[in-house]
Formats: structure tokens, C-alpha cells, sequence
């Protein structure tokens, strides 16, 4: 069984310090291989709140760190530094790699960059970018669970968030889930859902889910949401022919008990791989 944990948009400059503790003992005690922090690490992109990003990435001590920015974590005001050196700050604290993957057996995760310094909170995901995606996807192993991950979300629940659909949305889910994607993972709007794209999307023909996670510690909370994380959960299926499957459970943090709490559970069943 492999494990992961999806953290977003923890805007560190406004994290809630018991929040922050009690997702260190939760991570600590789940014990994933893979963390996936999926953007909007700090709330301005300044030095000293990446080196605490950086101080709580380490005290999670999971084996295996995935890390995008997010739109915040790009300067807002320092234009020079917006449009000459914009991930400066972020690559000082977890590298220069803007898109890290990660490949086991069970599980293929693949990150996507979609901040752009020519734009304030919108993101977009160039052609190039799908179509890269979409190739290593379709080089993925039958076994693995595929997973990509953007910052701002290629599908939302309510109409008041469509401005923040990520641009190329549509063109993007239908190439990646043709190309065997299972779950696109997303933050941004600080809502967490779990949504089937086959069906509710033109041109998804597979079984395959838009992932949104919540904002993991800051005090930015939206929409009545509070503070969540995902974790999510998958093993290789026995045989080739047997159908892949995973569960997404979403943790909620509960101030009286100071503690993450499971509050809700999907159990994920994908098309058996043809190729």
C-alpha cells in the first residue's frame, strides 16, 4: 500500500501555529511516502516564509517531497523580481526543479507549473506542457495510479469559481485522461471536493477525478471549509486485468480536539488498463 498526503495553499505568513502542530503530529503518525504540496506555499513569496515552509517540509520527514508554487509564491509588489527572477525565493528553498515527478510501482505523479508572472492569481497550462504530461502518461505502467497535479483546478462545484479554472482546462483534461490520467489533483480556492470528470466533462471517456484540496494551515480559510489535507491510498492491482483503485479521504483539523479528523471517504474504482 502506498500512501500520500496532499497539502495545499498553507500560506505560510498566515499559518495558524496549533494547525501547523497538529498536521506535523498527523503526517507523523499516518507516515506517507509521498508528500504532494500543490502550490501557495507562502502568502508573499518572501524569504523568510519559504525558510519556514522549509523547516515544516523537514519536520514532516515523509521519504519523498513534491512541491509546485502556487500563485503567491511568485513576488506580487517587487515587480522587477516578478518578472526577472520570480521563482528566486522558491528555489531556494526546495530547488530549482518547478515540475518534480515522482514513479514506484503503484503510483506515478506528475507536477505541473501554472503560475505565470504576467498574471496575478489566474494560471495556465501551455500546449507544450499538456502534450509533455500526456506522453509520459501514456508510457505509464498498467499498474500505476497517475496522478497530475496543477495548482489552480481544471473542475469546480460552483459557479462563483470559474474565473479560477485554470487556462486550457478543458484541451488539458480531455489529452491527460485520454492519455490515462486517474486523478488531477488542485488547490487555489481553498475548497475541498472530489468530483468525476467522466460524465460531467466533454471529451472524458475513462473513469477519472478532479482532486481538490483545502488550505492545510492558514488562518485564509474560505467558503466554510476550515483547515484540510487529502490523504490518498493505493496499491498495484493483483493482475493486469484486475481494475486499479484508490481512496481519497479528506481530514478536516478539529480545534477542540486540536487534531486532524477523518470527515469524509471515496473509494475510487478506474477502467481496466487496454494497453
Amino acid at each position: 500500500m502506498t500512501l500520500l498526503v496532499q497539502i495545499s495553499d498553507p500560506h505560510f505568513g498566515t499559518e495558524q501555529a496549533p494547525v501547523v502542530e497538529a498536521l506535523v503530529r498527523f503526517v507523523r503518525e499516518q507516515a506517507p511516502s509521498i508528500a504532494i504540496l500543490s502550490g501557495d506555499i507562502t502568502q508573499r513569496a518572501r524569504r523568510a516564509q519559504f525558510q519556514v515552509a522549509r523547516a515544516f517540509v523537514e519536520r514532516l520527514a515523509v521519504p519523498h517531497t513534491l512541491v509546485i508554487p502556487g500563485n503567491h509564491d511568485i513576488p506580487l509588489y517587487n515587480l522587477a523580481a516578478r518578472v526577472a527572477r520570480p521563482y528566486a525565493e522558491f528555489r531556494r528553498a526546495f530547488g530549482r526543479n518547478l515540475e518534480p515527478e515522482f514513479e514506484s510501482d503503484a503510483v506515478l505523479v506528475l507536477t505541473l507549473n501554472t503560475t505565470r508572472a504576467y498574471l496575478h492569481e489566474k494560471g495556465a497550462v501551455s500546449p507544450q506542457q499538456i502534450e509533455r504530461v500526456a506522453r509520459r502518461l501514456e508510457r505509464a505502467k498498467p499498474t500505476q495510479l497517475r496522478i497530475v497535479v496543477t495548482h489552480q483546478p481544471v473542475s469546480v462545484t460552483r459557479r462563483e469559481d470559474r474565473a479560477d479554472l485554470l487556462h486550457g482546462h478543458a484541451r488539458a483534461v480531455r489529452r491527460w485522461t485520454a492519455a490515462g490520467a486517474d486523478l488531477i489533483l488542485g488547490g487555489h480556492i481553498h475548497l475541498p471536493f472530489v468530483q468525476a470528470l467522466q460524465g460531467s466533462r466533454r471529451g472524458v471517456a475513462r473513469k477519472a477525478w478532479a482532486v481538490q484540496a483545502g488550505t492545510a494551515v492558514s488562518s485564509r480559510v474560505r467558503n466554510d471549509a476550515g483547515n484540510s489535507v487529502n490523504l490518498i491510498r493505493c496499491a498495484p492491482p493483483a493482475t493486469p486485468s484486475t481494475a486499479r483503485r484508490c481512496s481519497v479521504e479528506r481530514w478536516d483539523y478539529d480545534a477542540a480536539k486540536h487534531a486532524f479528523a477523518l470527515v469524509a471517504h471515496d473509494e475510487l474504482v478506474f477502467d481496466v488498463d487496454a494497453r
